[in-house]
């Protein structure tokens, strides 16, 4: 059935709540209320993805939404920052993404836009999040019981307006004719949109992963397994291979000669071009705090400010907000271009690396190398609590002994899991013997702490 809620959404209690139809029903009921509070039935944009629970979740959210007196709009299998569009250009009050991200199949969750395209800040998702536990409780009656029931519409040529929406973002990527481009789409939400635009954009393209049956999502394809779309890229001869993940809002690139680009390394490319156009508004470059060393480093030659985020799109969002940034991301491929969309957009970044790559009339091999990926070792340890880690016994120090070892060569971050009963070590480092030396350390450092 499912084991996630609110991939990159809805937290804390309800976040642990298995995905039923009860869970869809109650959190349909508890947007359409939540999103008109008086101001009138609320009018809400679905979408979701290519798993097989999608449909039967889909139908139970909008008879929730429906229930609730609000107005369900059906976009059907779209990636997730085209809900986003959506909620905006069809003047709705919400938009609900069902979909697990790059997840295996049998998982799904639920994201939610406002009527802007933005996901919701904490307080507000703490305050959706208790009116979600209190409609899983409600009793539904008889139609006339309760407030008029609303209505379900097709949201008609949903994958057109988010099409036209993309074409219209970069001029200069307008005509990529004689252009050999590999599209790996995961076998997810972006199926149809991502080989349609590219052909009409005048690519000639070599999809992937474009025959979805329900249970092949993000199966040994997509943004997390890239040997596919390396070996044809290699195969074919084409400039570039892009990947998406599950629900579209992730990109992961390969350049001609199938070497596979970091996150970060897309990130400090499409950074350095906007610098060039002059539309890096306030000069700055927010990423995570798992973001590797090397984009620290190589922002700093291209003298970029860098802000870092927690990890989540939705607080480098904010913190692109609180700085006037207008570009950040994470090291996974999700990245948010705020001058074009409200949220992170794989196929968007797809279209600024090929502008990078066009404006610089260089292989893409040869413009990975602004930044060098320092070798890093990420570990976990699972914990049956989370007490202050550098305030237990040795575990500070030995934090602190190992920073000075790497100095300015490398760096480590220690952290719980905000969702997991695990506690996260990452060591980043000159070698790859030493980083994960390192790690190894720390990790039976902070176990003995522990106990």
């Amino acid at each position: 059935m499912g084991r996630l809620f609110g991939t990159d959404g809805i937290r804390g209690r309800a976040n642990r709540r298995p995905m039923t139809p009860e869970t869809a029903l109650a959190v349909g009921r508890a947007v359409a209320t939540f999103f008109s509070d008086g101001g009138g039935p609320a009018r809400v944009v679905i979408g979701r993805d290519t798993r097989i629970s999608g449909d039967m979740l889909e139908h139970a959210m909008t008879a929730g939404i429906l229930s609730a007196g609000g107005t369900a709009l059906l976009a059907g299998v779209l990636p997730t920052p085209g809900v986003a569009f959506l909620a905006a250009d069809a003047g709705a009050d919400a938009g609900i993404v069902l979909s697990a991200s790059h997840n295996p199949f049998y998982d799904n969750g639920i994201k939610i836009f406002d009527g802007k395209g933005f996901k919701l800040p904490d307080a507000v998702e703490d305050r959706l999040e208790a009116r979600i536990l209190e409609n899983a409780h409600i009793e539904y009656g008889s139609p006339d019981s309760g407030p008029e029931i609303g209505t379900a519409q097709r949201l008609e040529k949903a994958d057109d307006r988010y099409i036209e929406f993309l074409k219209g973002r970069l001029p200069g990527v307008s005509d990529l004719k004689g252009m050999k481009v590999v599209l790996d789409c995961a076998n997810g939400a972006t199926y149809r949109v991502a080989p349609r635009l590219f052909k009409e954009l005048g690519a000639e393209i070599f999809p992937l992963s474009v025959h979805p049956d329900g249970k092949n999502i993000n199966d040994n394809c997509g943004s997390q397994h890239t040997d596919n779309l390396v070996e044809t890229v290699r195969k074919e001869g084409a400039r570039v291979g892009l990947a998406f993940d599950g629900d579209g809002d992730r990109l992961i690139a390969a350049d001609e000669t199938g070497n596979v680009l970091s996150g970060d390394q897309i990130l400090a490319i499409c950074a350095r071009r906007m610098k060039e156009r002059g539309t890096l508004r306030n000069n700055t470059v927010v990423s995570t705090v798992m973001s590797n060393i090397g984009l620290r480093l190589a922002l700093k030659r291209l003298a970029i400010a860098h802000v870092m985020a927690d990890v989540g799109d939705r607080y480098v969002a904010e913190k692109m907000t609180e700085t006037g940034a207008v570009i950040g991301g994470e090291d996974s491929g999700h990245m948010i271009f705020a001058h074009h969309h409200t949220t992170g957009d794989g196929v968007l970044t797809a279209l600024m690396l090929l502008d990078a790559m066009i404006a610089a009339d260089r292989p893409l091999s040869e413009m990975r190398g602004i930044m060098s990926v320092f070798p890093q070792s990420l570990m976990n340890l699972e914990v049956t609590e989370k007490p202050d880690l550098r305030a237990l016994p040795g575990v500070g120090e030995e934090i602190r002994a190992v920073e000075k070892k790497l100095g300015e060569k490398g760096r480590v971050l220690v952290r719980y899991s905000g969702t997991q009963p695990l506690c996260r070590v990452m060591v980043e480092g000159p070698t790859a013997e030493e980083t994960e030396g390192y790690c190894r350390h720390l990790v039976e450092v902070i176990r003995n702490a522990i106990g």
